[in-house]
């Protein structure tokens, strides 16, 4: 393990150009669930113009979060975990992440104090009281003890970007934000984080990054060649040219995305001449069979 002073997580004050992804849970890699969070974050940095560049799912296993939250950390500018972080005693993403950055994990107050006053009772569990110490409440606890470092700005470490939950988003390393993997919560609080980073965005007043679609009926190799050129030509300017086969369907797409709207939109009636297509808003929609 790494020793914290040794990584370079720089604080929550970097504009963020990069960030990536890091699914935690033996659930995933196992088949039992399907991970559906890592897309959602995917379309949520493209909204913004991150460039999401690396997404990694690995089992609940301490040396394994530990090795890969100090890489994406030193790596990456922004960085979002999702899962283990329940009850339960292989929920180890807290632990692990502590323990990759030599932090302590404490007893957080006021997700403490969130966590009693939205927190449901459970019928399962008639007999439940805060103020008796349980096995039950003893599993509660581990779920609001995060990693904090008291050399920084300790509001800085723990978010709360939803009135109406009592889950805090840890913020460790400066960049490290550590997420549920419940789908409904990882989407709700990943877009209630918006408000916290914006203004360390690359453009906090644009539109993000930009995708023209283009549908083309011709085959992936008869426009290959072409493609290859227009790539090379735009690639100075920021723009990716990609091209997708549609199994099944009689025409695949060509996308050029970038930041520029604008250049963007001028590289279209050419790309439309060569590969003798149409632009499409969404991907599908002009979706035929092919023919046996």
């Amino acid at each position: 393990m790494a020793p914290a002073s040794t990584l370079t997580g720089g604080g929550n004050a970097r504009t963020i150009h990069t960030a990536a992804c890091l699914i935690i849970g033996d659930e995933v890699l196992g088949g039992k669930t399907v991970d559906t969070n890592s897309a959602f974050m995917a379309k949520w940095c493209f909204s913004l113009g991150m460039s999401l560049k690396r997404i990694e799912t690995i089992e609940d296993d301490e040396s394994e979060i530990i090795e890969a939250v100090q890489r994406m950390s030193n790596r990456y500018d922004f960085v979002v975990t999702s899962g283990g972080i329940g009850p339960t005693h292989d929920d180890i993403t807290y632990r692990s992440i502590a323990k990759a950055f030599g932090l302590p994990l404490k007893l957080h107050t006021e997700a403490y104090e969130r966590m009693k006053k939205l927190t449901k009772p459970n019928k399962k569990q008639p007999d439940f009281s805060w103020d008796v110490d349980s096995p039950a409440k003893t599993a509660r606890l581990r779920m609001v003890e995060l990693p904090l470092d008291e050399s920084r700005d300790l509001e800085s470490q723990a978010l709360f970007p939803r009135d109406e939950l009592w889950v805090p988003i840890s913020v460790v390393n400066g960049n490290v934000h550590i997420l549920p993997g419940v789908p409904r919560l990882f989407e709700s609080l990943l877009e209630g984080l918006k408000p916290f980073i914006v203004d360390r965005l690359v453009d906090p007043e644009g539109e993000g990054i930009c995708r023209v679609i283009i549908s083309t009926p011709l085959p992936e190799s008869s426009v290959a060649g072409y493609l290859t050129e227009l790539a090379a030509k735009v690639a100075p300017k920021g723009v990716k040219v990609g091209s997708y086969p549609r199994w099944g369907s009689k025409n695949n797409s060509v996308t050029l995305v970038g930041r520029d709207r604008d250049y963007l939109e001028s590289l279209v009636p050419e790309v439309l001449v060569g590969v003798e297509g149409k632009r499409i808003t969404v991907e599908g929609e002009d979706d035929e069979p092919e023919q046996p």
